[in-house]
């Protein structure tokens, strides 16, 4: 009997802490990446350098491109040495909708397979006629670089929240743009800083989201829809006003592919450790 008692209270020790384990497993799994514009004022310095320095924070993904100054086949050879890898470059929305072509060679040269645009030109505010050239605009460039093994990614910027029909101006967007070509980026700040909602927009458009940027913005600054924002508000992930478990839990539930931390601040350097150091530390 003594024997039947202690294999019961063993068995309940084993299964509570098997269920305690589960808890404990960690939210993020993905790999870390950078957004390269977050080393902007680096890279004129020395481009090694600064890659070395991204290199030991253990950062193995980059969104590009090239730092000016040095070739995509000059920098492409530096990030091999690291083994820093580069499945997205960003562009510039005039120039890819203009000729998708040089962009196609530069991303075969990074062996990139998504290609972002981060930014919509359009006047004081954000209209209905910028979003539908807009999507003319994405399902042409984009079909081009499907047909290339390319995803053409349009990156929010936060000025797309305004008020549409029974939405907004983001859903326009999402909706009248052809799935076969065009997929997104979600960046967390500007989605958040134009009164969206991070994690409901994940699920809500779950097959559509293919990258993110992972951003805090500073606690007290009220949203708007500029897009813009004082780099100063760019703050560690975890100190500011997201939810980002609940933003990196919904993530993780659709699949998105890459992840990389954009840091606009001066105080970047400081920063970026404390952000990495967060996300490891989320559990599920």
């Amino acid at each position: 009997m003594k024997k039947v008692v202690l294999s019961v209270c063993l068995l309940i020790l084993f299964s509570a802490g098997s269920a305690f384990a589960q808890k404990e497993k960690p939210l993020f799994t993905g790999a870390i990446g950078v957004q390269s514009y977050t080393y902007r004022n680096s890279f004129p310095t020395g481009v090694a350098a600064t890659l070395d320095t991204i290199k030991a924070l253990g950062i193995t993904e980059m969104e590009g491109p090239n730092p000016k100054n040095t070739t995509p086949e000059e920098f492409k050879k530096m990030l091999d040495e690291r083994g820093i890898s580069m499945p997205s470059l960003g562009a510039d929305y005039n120039a890819i909708t203009k000729d998708p072509e040089p962009f196609i060679k530069l991303a075969k040269t990074f062996g990139s397979k998504y290609i972002m645009v981060a930014w919509i030109p359009h006047g004081k505010t954000f209209t209905i006629d910028d979003a539908k050239k807009a999507v003319d605009d994405f399902n042409r460039a984009g079909k081009v670089l499907a047909e290339n093994g390319i995803t053409l990614c349009y990156h929010d910027h936060g000025y797309e929240f305004g008020p549409y029909e029974d939405g907004t101006l983001f859903d326009y967007i999402v909706k009248n743009t052809d799935p076969k070509y065009v997929s997104f980026e979600m960046d967390m700040l500007w989605t958040f800083h134009g009164g969206g909602d991070p994690a409901k927009l994940l699920y809500k458009y779950k097959d559509r989201w293919k990258l993110m940027h992972l951003k805090d913005i500073r606690k007290g600054i009220a949203n708007d829809l500029t897009g813009g924002t004082d780099t100063r508000n760019d703050v560690a992930l975890g100190t500011g006003q997201i939810n980002v478990p609940e933003v990196l839990k919904a993530a993780k539930a659709i699949g998105i592919k890459h992840y990389f931390i954009e840091d606009e601040s001066p105080n970047h350097a400081a920063q970026i450790p404390v952000t990495i150091a967060y996300i490891k530390s989320l559990k599920e």
